[in-house]
């Protein structure tokens, strides 16, 4: 083992159950809005729901759930978006001692007869009647579920209604038996791989995070004086959005729920709410950068976007290198230019958003370091975490008023981290989970000494700064023998407009490739920029050309970062996007690489052909190759 690091000890942890923090915040803070809810026909409005309310509207939903003989070691999924009775429900559940096993409303009947099967779920919430159907068609293979519950047809108000005769002392006395080693969630990893294991995590390992973060960090969330905001539009089916939850609720922060990811309802909702703090995954920040120029060139604005953007860079790189004392900060010059940008462009971005965030964090994967520089340069600080299904959350942050960028931070109070001799990251701290239901093997070979391994690769440096550089499994080694780590290179191509996402492969082949989708809102718009530009009898051919161009650019500036061996020699574009609907990603945005490369085998095949009947300078993969005469017109 090397580059040991570690933190100070934790915040003492709350006893009890999670519910418990729900009765002490309304015995404390009564009237604190604790939820938003939308109203009015346009849904831009937004009513609160106190910390008395919430608790009162808990309860009677617990007493249903009684009466319905849910007891103490259930387990009960809920395959429904992010919404307000996600959050009823859960806190219901946590009040009787039951066990919540969150489904991915989109999975297929068969990774849902899976969980359900796995986890002998004795009920499942659907949202509509599409869950309904989907539950339906694997009924007969569960023999312990018992209900099914749709949100959609009043199923809480009638569970509230028969829950009417369950005195409350029964509900009090099922609280005050969850201990904090009781299990709280039994969280599906995302299974990019074979079948997903339950992930059993305990009450104390869902608050820990939690805990720590609010005292270290709460503070960042909102100005002075103002109760913090958080919109939520990650997928409570995912330990990320379930801290959320958590975390809001735990910290007396006013939460919204946001269950439709499309790019205008999420700017509608942000517009409306107008939250204090976000929190998402790299691919909402690339969105949204994406989403300003967009606008940016539509107004004829694209050249000043682009200066404005450089200068931010600049700045929050001086600015960075000022606060970790490696020097004097943004020159005067440097200082005036950002003053210009910030009453012309960096503003006006901020409004965009609200107008009010503060701050961001963004997880489930590195963020790319110019990206966090241009979002701290207009002024939204965006810390890069890390965390897993296993860790309930959080591992990492960065330090307040030190932050790193182009790291994940370092560990949290009470958290320990290793990097073993082969690169692999190593955790140890009260977050971890209990282990993997039914698979004793599998837990055995992740919890050794208790230390979990992540499966993760990455380094420390000499002050705890831990840098992400990709899994474990996803290491490539080319046919002439080098080890190439592939997520790096994806998420530098990611960060170019007209690109979507990117798969880098190269296992037993002479040189590194890629597959490469396209964004179709950003190649729209950018077909339509280039084509006010010239003769529309030239159309084609110029769009072509400069597809060709802009692509081989995209993957030049993500070789720039690596060793010639290490770099992209060949790549093509795909037609169609990886979609969790087609199976080439998973719910929480990680890409199915065995599904991929399976599905695509034959244009990976082609694609180093073709290489090898070019000439000798790209046989030898001296630059980029593009691969396929006709590739412009499947993607038009």
């Amino acid at each position: 083992m090397h580059n040991f690091g570690t933190a100070p000890p934790a915040a003492p942890v709350k006893t009890g159950g999670l519910a418990d923090s729900l009765f002490e915040r309304a015995g404390l803070t009564p009237d604190l809005p604790q939820v938003a809810r939308r109203t009015g026909p346009d849904g831009t409005a937004w009513t609160h729901v106190t910390a008395a309310e919430l608790r009162d509207e808990v309860v009677g939903l617990a007493r249903g759930l009684i009466a319905s003989g849910i007891s103490p070691g259930h387990r009960v999924a809920i395959m429904a978006r992010t919404r307000y009775e996600w959050t009823v429900l859960s806190y219901a559940l946590w009040l009787v001692g039951a066990e919540i096993v969150p489904i991915y409303p989109t999975s297929s009947h068969e990774q849902v007869a899976w969980i359900l099967r796995d986890a002998a779920c004795v009920a499942v919430i659907v949202e509509d009647e599409q869950g309904v159907m989907t539950v339906g068609q694997v009924c007969n293979t569960l023999p312990h579920l018992r209900h099914v519950w749709q949100l959609d047809a009043d199923a809480l108000a009638h569970l509230v209604e028969l829950g009417r005769s369950v005195p409350l002392e029964t509900v009090e006395s099922m609280r005050r038996i969850v201990l904090p080693e009781s299990t709280a969630v039994v969280a599906y990893t995302s299974g990019t791989t074979g079948h997903p294991k339950g992930c059993a995590l305990s009450h104390r390992s869902m608050a820990t995070p939690c805990d720590t973060l609010l005292k270290g960090w709460g503070h960042t969330a909102a100005p002075p004086g103002e109760q913090p905001s958080i919109l939520v539009f990650l997928p409570f089916s995912h330990v990320y959005g379930l801290m959320l939850q958590c975390m809001c609720q735990r910290g007396g922060i006013l939460m919204a729920h946001e269950p439709d990811l499309r790019e205008e309802s999420l700017a509608a909702a942000l517009l409306s709410f107008r939250p204090t703090f976000l929190y998402g995954v790299p691919f909402i920040f690339e969105k949204i950068y994406k989403n300003f120029l967009r606008t940016a060139q539509r107004t004829g604005r694209g050249a000043l976007f682009d200066r404005a953007v450089r200068v931010a860079q600049d700045y929050a790189e001086a600015v960075e290198r000022q606060r970790l004392g490696l020097g004097k900060g943004p020159g005067l010059d440097l200082r005036l230019q950002h003053a210009f940008y910030e009453r012309t462009v960096y503003r006006k971005l901020r409004a965009s958003l609200g107008g009010r965030v503060c701050g961001a964090v963004s997880g489930g994967s590195p963020l790319n370091r110019r990206l966090a520089l241009f979002y701290s340069g207009i002024g939204i600080l965006v810390h890069d975490g890390y965390g897993l299904t296993e860790t309930s959350g959080g591992i990492t942050a960065q330090p307040v008023g030190r932050a790193k960028f182009g790291t994940v931070g370092r560990a949290l109070p009470g958290t320990e981290i290793q990097v073993a001799e082969d690169g692999e990251i190593l955790v140890r701290g009260p977050s971890v989970f209990q282990g993997y239901i039914n698979d004793e093997q599998g837990t055995r070979a992740v919890l050794r000494g208790g230390w979990l391994a992540t499966g993760d690769i990455g380094r420390l440096d000499s002050e705890g700064y831990l840098s992400i550089t990709g899994r474990k499994k996803d290491i490539i080694v080319t046919s002439g023998g080098k080890s190439v780590a592939p997520a790096g290179l994806e998420e530098r191509l990611r960060v170019h407009p007209l690109i979507h996402q990117a798969v880098v492969v190269g296992d037993n082949r002479p040189c590194v490739g890629a597959l490469i989708t396209l964004d179709p809102e950003f190649v729209a718009h950018w077909r339509g920029m280039l084509a006010a530009q010239g003769d529309e009898k030239l159309r084609g051919e110029r769009e072509e050309n400069a597809l060709r161009q802009e692509v081989a650019r995209a993957v030049a500036a993500a070789n720039s970062t690596v060793s010639r061996s290490e770099s992209i020699r060949v790549f093509r574009i795909l037609p169609d996007l990886f979609e969790v609907s087609n199976g080439m990603i998973t719910p929480s945005m990680k890409l199915r690489r065995d599904a991929i490369t399976e599905y695509y085998a034959a244009e990976i095949e082609a694609m180093y052909a073709t290489a090898r009947r070019g000439s000798g300078r790209h046989a030898a993969g001296a630059e980029p190759t593009w691969d396929e005469d006709d590739v412009f017109r499947r993607v038009r």
